[in-house]
């Protein structure tokens, strides 16, 4: 009975040592292949109001895509609507709008207004919304296992907010100049 007991304990032992193995083991929550992805596009709008930015995006399915408009050391979400102000011979109640579509590898950025953007702004105008105009493409995972319960309350108007909730590093965004 003496040489049965460290046996029978060598044994028991035995069984939670493999039991305890964890190489098989996965690790639920971490997405390795969804990375939040930042690009400026410059340009000027055409007489045809949009310009389209071929980026070197791969937009997936799941993604958010955000795109911001640069207003000085601001950045504001689009769509965005503007009131401009009425000038002399030119109608009132003018408003120019900014929208984006998106594919799987390009976003277009576009212009539109209830008036003609070609004939009835001021050059001043013109030179304010429609030239050298810069924008931020912000792609966040939506990924619903993780953060997107979490997200549920992040405002994505609030570019400062959306960067420091993903992370994001907006010191080396790279920029495209769109003709």
């Amino acid at each position: 009975m003496k040489k049965f007991l460290p046996i029978l304990l060598l044994a028991f032992v035995s069984l939670f040592i493999f039991s305890c193995d964890n190489d098989d083991d996965v690790i639920q929550g971490q997405d390795s292949d969804t990375v939040a992805v930042m690009k400026d596009a410059t340009g000027t709008f055409s007489s045809g109001n949009n310009f389209t930015l071929g980026l070197d995006i791969n937009i997936a399915s799941t993604d958010v895509v955000l795109v911001y408009k640069r207003v000085g050391n601001v950045w504001q979400i689009i769509p965005k609507t503007y009131y401009l102000d009425d000038v002399q011979n030119l109608p009132t109640g003018r408003e120019l709008d900014y929208n984006f579509d998106f594919t799987s590898q390009d976003v277009e950025i576009r212009t539109t207004a209830n008036f003609n953007q070609a004939t009835q702004m001021t050059s001043a105008e013109t030179n304010q919304y429609l030239v050298n105009q810069t924008f931020r493409i912000v792609l966040v995972p939506a990924n619903a296992a993780g953060k997107a319960s979490k997200s549920a309350g992040l405002d994505y108007k609030d570019y400062n907010a959306v960067v420091k909730y993903y992370n994001l590093n907006d010191s080396n965004v790279t920029n495209t100049k769109v003709n």
